[in-house]
């Protein structure tokens, strides 16, 4: 697996300094946002040419676009607006390749019509699925024209919460291009951290086979509900490791939710259990070979 970070998480004038903090950190891989080229999250067009530069500027420092984000909210309660994330998204999948990815992140959206990360009532509606259904419907198509893949994450607020709804949405789409982007701690918010071996190994089992990518916060000890930087909360990173390697996911594991000061910390941490990891397999499978008869 290999270890990564939102490339906003630092905060540049320009594109080129913020990929160079990215490098700086000794990380070899990020999950871009258009912000950090100066432009919306989700831009209502995209320059070729501005394009061709991103990906031109990530290979001057052998750095790897494992994601972009296009974060939206698909079943927004106004139609117009909604339109208008899936066009940009579209955009976006377009351009893809150009950028040197093949994978858009998205979030499955709530009915709050100001804040995407505020759950609402509606968002366990069987309307509120459809929405979500049609939007996807629409997307899907283009993306399986460009190879891409959308990555959709169960978050707490969104009509994807849980485990098994992405499941159900996976099962219902039935696309090779829907697939899932796994991140224990959304997936924990809603149970105590003393439950995250059951949540968290009913999770990987439901849906190991279909993660692109996964990612990589905290949840406070002190705090309900509160993410903080990997490595300074309550979550068993020796467990939610151990689960990805066992679904056989062998991508990108990306921070975020973290200020810039907290990154060298964090980056540490997450090696570290990395080749800790990595060091118990390569144990495991040599005392596996060990015990085979010649």
């Amino acid at each position: 697996m290999q270890l990564g970070i939102f490339a906003k998480t630092f905060v540049r004038p320009s594109l080129e300094k913020t990929l160079d903090a990215v490098k700086s950190c000794g990380l070899d891989c990020l999950q871009f946002n258009f912000s950090c080229a100066g432009q919306p999250t989700l831009p209502e067009s995209i320059d070729p040419a501005l394009a061709l530069s991103i990906r031109t500027e990530l290979e001057k420092r052998s750095l790897v676009m494992v994601a972009v984000s296009g974060t939206c909210n698909l079943i927004h309660p106004d139609l117009t607006e909604r339109a208008l994330c899936i066009r940009r998204l579209q955009t976006i999948i377009a351009l893809c390749r150009k950028l040197g990815t093949s994978v858009v992140t998205l979030c499955s959206g709530t009915r709050d019509a100001t804040d995407m990360w505020r759950g609402h009532r509606e968002n366990t509606s069987l309307s509120a699925w459809r929405d979500l259904r049609s939007s996807l419907e629409t997307l899907l198509p283009l993306a399986e024209k460009h190879h891409v893949t959308l990555g959709i994450e169960p978050e707490p607020a969104n009509v994807i919460a849980t485990a098994q709804q992405a499941r159900q949405i996976l099962d219902e789409l039935k696309s090779p291009c829907l697939k899932i982007v796994f991140d224990a701690a959304n997936l924990l918010t809603s149970h105590a951290l003393a439950e995250q071996g059951r949540v968290l190994s009913e999770a990987a089992h439901l849906l190991g086979a279909d993660m692109v990518l996964a990612h990589a916060k905290d949840l406070s000890l002190v705090v309900p509900k509160l993410a903080v930087a990997a490595g300074t909360g309550g979550l068993d990173y020796d467990l939610y490791l151990s689960l990805l390697e066992r679904a056989g996911f062998n991508g990108a594991v990306v921070l975020h939710s973290l200020a810039e000061a907290e990154v060298p910390a964090s980056v540490a941490f997450l090696r570290s259990q990395l080749n800790r990891n990595a060091t118990r397999n390569t144990g495991e499978s040599n005392a596996l070979l060990q015990s085979r008869p010649n």
